[in-house]
């Protein structure tokens, strides 16, 4: 489902997203961020995500439409490379709580804050995935 309005609300750090069908979603920057389709942070198979701190905040630098089927966000700590898609903009939106407690449960399982600095590992500079 296409959203019928986009809005970017730099003060509370929200992504505002209508759709036709009334229903208007509010999705915080940080939870875009963690929450980033990009390999860089799913990894390339199960397994293999790595888990986002320190993304409190992060701001949307720049937001771009990718054709007609995505979104490209450039936040402020220069992560750049989620294509959210249509689909998974709305999956985000419809599954906003839950996607957000997982989130949560993983840090905590990992026994890790959501504002910890982000391991040196995940700092090194190593962009794989053309991402740079």
């Amino acid at each position: 489902m296409i959203p019928s309005n986009i809005v970017v609300h730099q003060q509370s750090k929200v992504l505002e997203l209508s759709y036709e069908n009334g229903q208007t979603y509010k999705l915080p920057f940080e939870f875009l961020r963690v929450l980033s389709p990009s390999a860089e942070v799913q990894g390339h198979g199960p397994g293999q995500e790595t888990l986002q701190t320190g993304k409190r905040d992060v701001l949307i630098a720049n937001i771009e439409p990718v054709g007609h089927y995505a979104l490209k966000p450039s936040f402020s700590d220069g992560h750049d490379s989620g294509l959210y898609s249509w689909d998974f903009l709305y999956f985000l939106c419809e599954n906003q709580e839950q996607l957000w407690k997982e989130h949560l449960d993983k840090l905590a399982a990992a026994g890790l804050d959501r504002d910890a600095p982000m391991a040196q590992a995940g700092q090194s500079g190593g962009h794989s995935c053309g991402s740079h």
